[in-house]
């Protein structure tokens, strides 16, 4: 296996650019890191070009079977030793577990239940959206223009594997969102404290959208105006909002139960 010692190698050079959004959209690649998330990324045949492993964590089990099992699995995959000091450069985290791979974004396909994450900015919010999502089987998320990029490391950290198993849609405007689930028949219900129902009183058995607002502002008047049911979570005390992605844990999770109440759970 080859050790990169300068900062100078262009495999490095490339991987670094990659902390940065503009590179990531322009390449369509972006930083996956640690054993699990890269472990399932290689055993599901997503597309991996590089795997860089801290020299210092070379001989630690978890990633000596990585590295077995990119050899088996993934003769492609270009598997690099970097020098501690240019690896604490890549990795986006300050206890890394010594593993960082150069992904490619997955070509995403429409399907049901779905999230909407509309103009969200936390990276934690917006990656534990996408981990839930994949818990509840929602198999989409789409993310409207002026949400947190949801491929930068934090995002991706927060995600996990969860990233690259669900469906996510970048970049949409809220109007081209609005005409997506209008096209294929998807009902549009969006989180909202004002003119709307109990969450428990919303048919969340079909095939719907759920749209979760900005942490200050909430949902934009266009998703307001367009949804078909608009629900809120009561709240007791002096609590005004939940936590973006508590939120989105409890509407999804109240659509599996409908649904599994239905039987209509895959």
């Amino acid at each position: 296996m080859k050790t990169i010692k300068s900062k100078d190698n262009p495999a490095y050079r490339d991987a670094l650019r990659l902390l940065r959004k503009k590179y990531r959209d322009q390449t369509g690649m972006f930083l996956l890191e640690g054993p699990r998330p890269v472990t399932d990324a290689v055993v599901a045949g997503n597309r991996i070009e590089t795997v860089f492993i801290r020299e210092s964590a070379a001989d630690s089990p978890g990633i000596r079977g990585l590295v077995e099992l990119c050899a088996e699995e993934a003769k492609s995959i270009r598997l690099s030793l970097l020098a501690d000091g240019l690896f604490d450069r890549l990795s986006d985290t300050e206890n890394s577990q010594g593993i960082v791979a150069v992904a490619g974004k997955p070509d995403p396909r429409l399907k049901t239940p779905a999230v909407i994450l509309d103009r969200l900015q936390d990276p934690g919010n917006i990656g534990t959206i996408i981990r839930t999502a994949e818990a509840a089987g929602f198999d989409t998320l789409i993310a409207i223009k002026g949400t947190g990029d949801i491929y930068s490391p934090k995002t991706a950290r927060a995600a996990a594997g969860s990233l690259l198993r669900v469906n996510v849609f970048e970049g949409m405007s809220a109007a081209d969102a609005i005409g997506l689930c209008a096209e294929h028949g998807i009902r549009i219900i969006a989180s909202s404290l004002e003119d709307s129902a109990e969450y428990t009183q919303a048919d969340m058995t079909g095939d719907i959208a759920l749209v979760i607002g900005n942490e200050g502002s909430g949902i934009s008047d266009e998703f307001r105006e367009a949804a078909d049911t608009l629900v809120k979570i009561p709240m007791e005390g002096e609590i005004e909002s939940l936590n973006a992605a508590a939120a989105a844990g409890i509407l999804m999770y109240e659509a599996v139960r409908q649904r599994r109440a239905a039987g209509k759970v895959k």
